[in-house]
């Protein structure tokens, strides 16, 4: 198999508006690649630790605006999810629903844009 994973990419309208929020959510290091992408990746020792690594996000600007609900997002784990919430709605993002199935519970939020991500 020839195919693997690469950057994961999520549209926006303003990389001034988006990519601040993310690189303080996540401490990670921006990219200005051109006028249409920005990356985000993790620390070095994030990047070098042993085990899975974290993909790289890319933001790429677009002319139109966001319209429904994602067909993918981002699922983020903590260590205490209702600090984490109250963390991110602090740097811009918005707390939905917090739901639960089972012994998981999630709270599902949207960045500046309104892309959706959830954080267990």
């Amino acid at each position: 198999m020839s195919i693997r994973q690469g950057d994961i990419v999520i549209d926006c309208a303003d990389h001034d508006r988006v990519v601040p929020f993310w690189e303080a959510a996540l401490g990670w290091e921006r990219h200005d690649v051109n006028e249409q992408y920005v990356s985000l990746v993790p620390p070095p020792d994030q990047r070098e630790a042993a085990g899975p690594r974290p993909l790289p996000l890319l933001f790429q600007k677009v002319p139109e605006p966001k319209a429904g609900k994602n067909r993918v997002h981002l699922d983020w784990r903590s260590d205490d999810r209702v600090a984490e919430v109250a963390r991110l709605v602090a740097l811009g993002a918005r707390e939905g629903a917090t739901r639960s199935l089972g012994s998981l519970t999630w709270t599902v939020m949207e960045d500046p844009e309104g892309n959706e991500f959830c954080v267990q």
